[in-house]
């Protein structure tokens, strides 16, 4: 992870050298803009791993559930199983010693420390008891874990590095660096901070006895996985949000895959729903 790091550092002094183009594919820069390799990345976590495959929000067709496993590949951040796994005992110990990334345990644990030690025995010994057949059961989460090691050394850094060096003549030592070191680096953290930020700074409108928040600034850099304390709150609604003027690209994506037909049974919370648990539970910011 140091090294990793280092690299992505390194690779900020390349931009000044590096073709447009190069930038357009493979980097993110500011807040909210999301360039395409970055955008691919994030969305096989959000749209993939996470609404669809974790908390089965709503229903992809084959041709959808490829594209989120070769880009969930990219992301590289553990196979579709596993990541999937590990956010269902998540979910249902959140904020306990079962919790993988248990928040209470400081923001760098829940940000990158626990990836550095052992389970704690009680994710281990909860997380047996969970249900995870319905993950095994889809073919393209089977393939995608059988190949997981070739697919990621082919989507998360040989075609990142590779389409800029082929299609605009950028050096292979800057299309690596900003594509795929420097994209992977930032889509990490990004993600990593829904587990920290998310769970510590914000406000609370949905359910103020939980850790997680609504936080801004996770929502940007996330793609829309920041309103977390809906999130947790309603954790089987697709939208990961209350719907209406919010920055959800992760559920514009999804909408937009279901107005070409390759979504359905998008799962939402009534309204009612919505507005009797915040006035039961929450803490009154919205």
């Amino acid at each position: 992870m140091g090294l990793l790091h280092l690299g992505a550092v390194y690779a900020l002094s390349l931009v000044p050298r590096a073709h447009i183009l190069t930038l357009l594919w493979g980097e993110c820069r500011g807040c909210a803009t999301a360039y395409f390799c970055f955008l691919m990345t994030a969305l096989g976590v959000t749209a993939g791993a996470h609404r669809l495959w974790s908390h089965r929000s709503y229903k992809a067709k084959l041709p959808l559930r490829i594209f989120l496993a070769a880009a969930n590949s990219m992301a590289f951040q553990n196979d579709i199983y596993e990541w999937s796994r590990d956010h269902r005992v998540h979910h249902k110990y959140s904020e306990t010693d079962a919790d993988p990334h248990n928040a209470r345990r400081g923001f760098f644990f829940s940000h990158i420390g626990w990836l550095f030690v052992r389970k704690h025995r009680d994710v281990i010994e909860k997380g047996r008891k969970l249900d995870f057949t319905d993950l095994l059961d889809d073919p393209v989460v089977r393939f995608q874990r059988k190949y997981y090691k070739s697919s990621v050394v082919l989507m998360c850094f040989v075609i990142p590095t590779v389409v800029p060096w082929y299609l605009w003549g950028e050096s292979l030592w800057n299309a690596y660096f900003l594509a795929s070191i420097l994209r992977y680096t930032i889509s990490l953290n990004v993600t990593w901070l829904v587990n920290s930020a998310a769970h510590m700074y914000g406000n609370r409108p949905y359910d103020k006895n939980i850790n997680p928040r609504q936080n801004t600034l996770v929502t940007l850099g996330a793609i829309g996985e920041g309103f977390h304390n809906y999130h947790h709150t309603f954790p089987f609604d697709y939208s990961a949000s209350e719907l209406g003027l919010k920055f959800n690209p992760t559920t514009w994506f999804i909408d937009f895959m279901f107005w070409l037909g390759l979504v359905t049974d998008r799962k939402q919370a009534p309204k009612e729903m919505i507005q009797a648990r915040k006035e039961r539970t929450g803490d009154g910011s919205a």
